[in-house]
């Protein structure tokens, strides 16, 4: 399902500002004019200054140096309210032209240097680099807020969209003006003048709460680690016991074992470890982050948040943040979104208890003492059903999936529907930020033509935060000349020794095919105007979710799924054990997720005055007969989806949104001649589904791609659970 993860695909411009300062609420300090001295200096800072090199010019990650960033940030933010204060007091009247399109282009350098800001928060954070990041935070939110609060500015903005709505522009100048005017008119520029600075103060105190929330989260998976020795390795797979070893030896810890508090290294501890305290241990470890009642602890964080939120929406007379923030989404609003999420809980609480059972049995069977399942235990005694079942072993399943094999089957997939080719730029000839960062270039198959760069960082180590996530670092747009795409997939494998390969799990996989699916769908973008590469968050997890589907194909199984050390291809009936395997478990994923999704929701809409989110996370799941053997996939005080930033807050339910119109659009591929490689359907996928970026209204995207809306049925048959009788919930619907 790909609902750990993290995907953020950078907009450029002023939307890209504007919804960074939704996510880090700001405010600014007063401009002060620089002395020619400094001027010069800003100028000439390597993070501000204009990409060069090959492929259209490439960020200069070989330049980095943090003492550059603060004053880029500062002089980069001078630069673009100037060019926004221009465009405010032009004298001549707003057009599309001298607004929009001026605003589009607005803001390269602030731009650039936010790309090197991206990187050092989430691939390189140092206690430096947040001490830096904890001073500009406040700082962004003032300078979005000059923007978003500029009364000139959104006049200019009004009139263009009035005007257009009496003679209506050119289909993608008409969706920029309307999206450009909603954005301001959601970020309150409407109004009266005190509730404005109200507005900008709650910003910038929010900005300071969602830095705090990461980089607790952050310290607390840096901090908390659990070491082995030798003698508490049962059961760890031997790629495992290495990885662990060598993540000792890097912490000093040499001769010992370390289990990182990250998911992907908690995840394969708790799957196989036979040794049930240690498990109890690592979960609790990870389960626990941000909760352990310290200086790191988020609670009272997110008490804050809510009621800091909460007042904001209400300056602009909604009801409560949730209302105000769907009014945009596919969802439209929380009713919405809670209806489908309802529609699933009830069958996926009731399959946890087929599981359970199943477990439960088992352990009987195994164990030398009595036990009762646990969420410790859940994965463990998963697997071990998984092999009783389905003569299905997760282990034997990752002798098939190394790394490189699964990176030729993306780009495979890629050159099949996409007519993509990728390949390997030499060392050397594009900077990177870390040794591990490998390039690829990625060029039309038939004509040869460059469409852009493909970064992969792959591993997971200290200062890199958890999860897997795909960005931007530049985005395609035509309205100033041809700009090519520099996109990047970001990943935390465990890395292994020096000379093993690395095998991951088909969850894994999975989720690697999934967070490709966002770096296609930012190289295969076929827009004019930076705006138009935004997205709408319960709309652009679809196309990610639907390429995972591609892992399975019998193109992919033969060609590339083959063992690491025989190179023999997967053996058809593991094949067939994994298919007919591929509802198992699916209680587990779907309740895990939906605990969150549903939490986020009900955390948005409660009352937040005297709010203890402790307390309402055990009442809430209580309530919602959440099944005591199963946690929250994120449990509250490091949901940094909904906490450290605003881009999933209220949002988390659009991965099973996403994934109604993924199930659908899966049996289109299915029920055509040619299968997931119609070269009809593929054709369809690409012109209404990935090229139009946000271009055009998913819905209407979406029904110009199957002819109707989305059913919740495929979803539901997908994960083995019953099809609700008369069912016709969509997942495009616009009621």
């Amino acid at each position: 399902m790909g609902n750990n993860i993290i995907a953020t695909g950078t907009k450029t411009g002023l939307m890209a500002l504007l919804a960074l300062a939704s996510c880090t609420s700001t405010t600014t300090q007063q401009s002060q004019t620089p002395t020619a001295v400094e001027q010069k200096q800003a100028e000439t800072n390597p993070l501000l200054t204009e990409w060069t090199g090959p492929y259209g010019g490439v960020p200069a990650f070989d330049k980095m140096n943090l003492a550059d960033l603060k004053p880029a940030m500062e002089r980069g933010m001078e630069l673009q309210l100037a060019e926004i204060e221009a465009i405010a007091n032009n004298p001549a009247p707003a057009t599309f032209e001298n607004t929009i399109e001026a605003m589009e282009r607005a803001g390269e350098e602030l731009n650039r240097a936010f790309t090197y800001y991206g990187i050092w928060s989430s691939n390189v954070s140092t206690p430096e680099f947040r001490k830096i990041q904890e001073e500009l935070a406040p700082k962004i939110s003032e300078f979005s807020s000059k923007i978003s609060q500029n009364e000139k500015l959104f006049q200019r903005i009004k009139t263009v969209y009035e005007n257009a709505q009496k003679n209506p522009l050119p289909a993608d100048q008409q969706r920029v003006v309307q999206l450009v005017y909603e954005n301001f008119a959601m970020e309150g520029a409407d109004l009266s003048p005190e509730a404005k600075k109200r507005y900008a103060e709650i910003n910038k105190e929010l900005s300071s709460l969602y830095t705090a929330f990461g980089n607790n989260v952050l310290a607390d998976e840096e901090n908390y680690v659990t070491y082995l020795t030798k003698d508490q390795l049962k059961g760890l797979p031997e790629d495992f016991v290495k990885a662990a070893a060598k993540a000792a030896e890097d912490r000093g810890k040499a001769g010992m074992y370390a289990v990182t508090n990250t998911r992907s290294s908690m995840d394969q501890f708790l799957t196989y470890s036979d040794e049930r305290a240690l498990r109890e241990k690592v979960w609790n470890t990870y389960y626990s982050r941000g909760d352990n009642g310290d200086d790191k602890d988020n609670n009272a964080i997110i008490a804050k948040i809510l009621k800091l939120r909460n007042e904001r929406v209400k300056l602009m007379g909604y009801d409560n943040y949730a209302e105000w923030r769907l009014q945009n989404r596919m969802a439209k609003n929380p009713e919405n979104a809670m209806a489908l999420m309802n529609a699933v809980w009830p069958a996926a609480i009731a399959r946890v208890k087929e599981e359970v059972a199943d477990m439960q049995k088992v352990a009987n069977a195994t164990s030398k003492t009595k036990i009762t399942i646990q969420p410790w235990d859940y994965r463990y005694y998963a697997e071990k059903v998984r092999k009783q079942k389905y003569d299905l072993n997760s282990d034997e399943v990752k002798q098939y999936l190394e790394l490189s094999n699964l990176t030729q089957a993306m780009f495979f997939t890629a050159g099949e529907l996409f007519n993509f080719k990728f390949t390997p730029v030499e060392e050397g000839k594009v900077p990177v930020f870390h040794e591990d960062v490998k390039v690829w270039e990625v060029t039309d198959k038939t004509t040869g033509e460059h469409i852009g760069l493909w970064y992969l960082d792959p591993f997971a180590r200290q200062g890199k935060r958890s999860g897997a996530w795909a960005t931007t670092y530049r985005a395609h747009t035509t309205f100033d000349g041809k700009k090519t795409v520099l996109a990047s997939n970001n990943s935390n494998f465990v890395k292994p020794a020096p000379g093993e390969p690395v095998l991951v799990s088909w969850d894994d996989a999975t989720t690697f095919f999934h967070e490709f699916g966002h770096a296609l769908h930012f190289l295969a973008a076929n827009v004019k105007y930076p705006t138009l590469n935004s997205g709408v968050r319960d709309y652009t997890e679809f196309q990610s979710q639907l390429l995972e589907r591609w892992l399975s194909t019998d193109k992919v199984i033969n060609q590339f799924l083959k063992h690491h050390e025989t190179g023999k291809p997967m053996p058809a009936d593991l094949v067939a054990k994994i298919k007919k395997a591929s509802t198992f478990n699916q209680g587990f994923e779907t309740t895990e997720y939906l605990a969150s999704a549903i939490m986020d929701m009900k955390l948005h809409l409660a009352d937040p005055n005297g709010l203890d989110p402790d307390k309402f996370e055990r009442e809430t799941l209580a309530a919602m007969n959440m099944p005591k053997e199963v946690v929250m996939r994120h449990r509250t005080p490091h949901f940094g989806h909904v906490f450290s930033g605003e881009g999933y807050a209220t949002g988390y339910y659009g991965y099973l949104w996403a994934d109604v119109l993924t199930s659908d659009a899966a049996e289109a591929f299915e029920e055509a001649p040619g299968g997931f490689y119609d070269k009809e359907v593929a054709a369809k996928l690409v012109k209404y589904l990935f090229a139009p970026r946000n271009a055009m209204d998913p819905a209407e995207a979406y029904r110009l791609f199957r002819g109707r809306d989305a059913k919740i049925d495929a979803l539901m048959r997908d994960r083995g659970f019953p099809v609700p009788s008369g069912s016709s919930k969509s997942g495009s619907s616009n009621k």
